[in-house]
């Protein structure tokens, strides 16, 4: 790009920052001086690498989605957190929103996520242990009882059961008065990932990409704000992928989740803004600021290119991140605070909109209250003391960061091919499915897992506390114990739930769920009616497991 077209990108950014509100605060270093929103190349000189890095808040966004960068809206710190019951959970999210918390993000046990109720035979010794037990409508109720989920923005992390969390959610707004067009918030539903990585499904793959597609319908005509899909690469970097297999298998989700809104007849203009995406932000600082440019550069050309999207916000990828929890170490685990500032603040610096800090304590329980606190008040620190809110992608431009982000990026495009080869239809889709079913992503991942743990073994690879400086002085950390009282607590009060409920119109609207699932049309209504009846999670979920059957992986070795 010549000194004339720079020139006249500086300028459409100077008109797009001038247009926008900035927040009022002071910008300055810490000794005083006066910085610039952005920086560039020297005025008057050729840079053929800015037809690729561009100006912020404009295509291809390498350099952030907005002109103002942080200056006009910090990232917004968004704690996961969910443990024992919905009134232990409350309390945490209180305390979240009190101490600095800009939004909520709601970690469910693992009864809850498999679609399964406390008292199922196959909840025992689980309810409550890796976040919140979630049974029925009522417990929304409880989760969000003095949170107004009108004002706050609620996450949800949760994929195979997703949609029956989400209609639980919708009753708790509509029993606060909630005006339901207005909520605004983000549902994981990726059920990619699930098969790929996490393993958290219910169904085949047909029947959950059905619900999908009704909930992003449902959502784009009735819940504008609201993100029906979070596409996730977070839980396929902690399973052992590489970064470029992270970018690129949640990428090529995406664009499978583009597909079935196109296939649905929606507008890809109308529904592409609802798509959100989760990254893991491991220890390598450089090369994760490099994925994060890349992620945002590569998404707006496929939807400008491939998938026919002509606005911005279309275009827009827009990503929350959490710290690597494969990273936090069991060993000397004070120095998780370390490697959790690093990781967020390569977040920060890759223009993160939201961001969780993993607590110290998370690789032996869940935290507690002392060490969710220094996890939120390290995100406080970055966003207060440091300086990084002042300019936009202020790493653009290093030769070493774009170096990075161009080999990510290309390595993103190779894996783009390989994926639409295995496709019988020569879609995004199709590969995706027939990788799954053939097992070659899991295969990649595992193979990327095991050379890296070669190297760990060999010592090629160091980890502080592990394979050296292994000696220390710390003693034992006090964690969080979640008492097996609190299961039995959950039963009991899901027993005296279900005799005090309707049971012919739990029994009506059930039975409407079925017939539903057994056509072709949407099954959101019908949920919400089994949800506003006190159905519970497992009885919802067990309809549909009749009707569509449990998904079960093929044994490989």
């Amino acid at each position: 790009m010549d000194a004339e077209q720079i020139a006249a990108g500086r300028s459409r950014w100077q008109q797009r920052y001038d247009a926008a509100r900035k927040r009022e605060a002071d910008f300055t270093t810490l000794s005083g001086t006066e910085v610039e929103p952005v920086y560039g190349p020297p005025e008057g000189h050729d840079d053929p690498r800015m037809e690729r890095i561009g100006w912020p808040g404009e295509f291809p966004f390498t350099r952030g989605l907005h002109a103002t960068g942080f200056r006009g809206k910090p990232w917004t710190i968004r704690q996961f957190a969910g443990f024992g019951n919905a009134e232990q959970t409350n309390e945490r999210y209180k305390m979240i929103l009190s101490g600095g918390g800009g939004g909520l993000s709601v970690a469910f046990d693992m009864p809850t996520l498999m679609g399964r109720d406390s008292d199922d035979p196959k909840s025992l010794g689980e309810v409550g242990h890796c976040g919140v037990a979630i049974d029925s409508a009522a417990d929304m109720d409880r989760l969000f009882n003095g949170i107004p989920l009108q004002d706050v923005t609620t996450s949800m992390t949760i994929s195979g059961p997703a949609v029956p969390a989400f209609v639980m959610y919708l009753v708790a707004a509509e029993r606060q008065g909630a005006d339901i067009t207005k909520l605004n918030g983000t549902l994981q539903t990726d059920i990619f990932k699930e098969y790929i990585a996490q393993k958290e499904w219910l169904f085949p793959p047909e029947p959950h990409l059905r619900l999908i597609g009704d909930l992003m319908e449902y959502c784009a005509a009735n819940i504008p704000a609201y993100k029906p899909l979070s596409v996730s690469g977070y839980h396929i970097r902690e399973a052992g992928s590489t970064a470029g297999q992270e970018l690129a298998y949640t990428l090529a989700d995406g664009f499978g989740y583009v597909e079935l809104g196109l296939s649905r007849g929606l507008d890809v203009d109308v529904f592409a803004p609802g798509l959100s995406f989760f990254f893991d932000s491991h220890l390598d600082f450089f090369e994760e600021i490099a994925k994060f440019r890349a992620s945002r550069r590569i998404w707006a050309r496929w939807m400008r290119d491939v998938y026919g999207a002509k606005t911005d916000k279309a275009q827009w990828l827009r990503f929350h991140t959490q710290t690597a929890g494969v990273s936090l170490t069991a060993q000397q685990p004070t120095l998780n605070v370390v490697r959790t500032a690093v990781e967020a603040l390569a977040a920060v610096l890759g223009g993160t909109n939201s961001l969780h800090t993993n607590a110290l304590d998370e690789t032996l329980a869940l935290p507690t209250d002392q060490s969710a606190e220094i996890a939120l008040r390290t995100q406080s620190v970055l966003m207060e003391e440091i300086g990084v809110t002042n300019v936009a992608d202020p790493l653009g431009g290093s030769w070493y960061v774009e170096a990075l982000t161009d080999k990510i990026e290309a390595e993103a495009e190779e894996i783009f091919a390989r994926i639409k080869e295995m496709s019988p239809d020569g879609s995004m889709t199709g590969g995706i499915l027939r990788g799954i079913e053939d097992g070659w992503f899991m295969a990649e991942i595992a193979d990327a897992a095991f050379e890296y743990q070669q190297k760990l073994e060999k010592g090629e690879k160091k980890i502080v506390g592990v394979n050296t400086l292994t000696d220390t002085v710390a003693g034992e950390l006090e964690i969080l114990r979640v008492s097996h009282e609190v299961e039995i607590e959950q039963c009991r009060v899901l027993a005296a739930r279900k005799s005090e409920r309707d049971e012919d119109r739990v029994r009506r609207t059930l039975a409407a769920l079925l017939e539903a699932a057994r056509g072709t049309g949407s099954l959101i209504e019908p949920m919400l009616e089994a949800a506003r009846a006190e159905a519970t999670m497992g009885e919802i979920c067990h309809v549909l497991r009749v009707e569509w059957g449990e998904y079960r992986e093929p044994a490989r070795f």
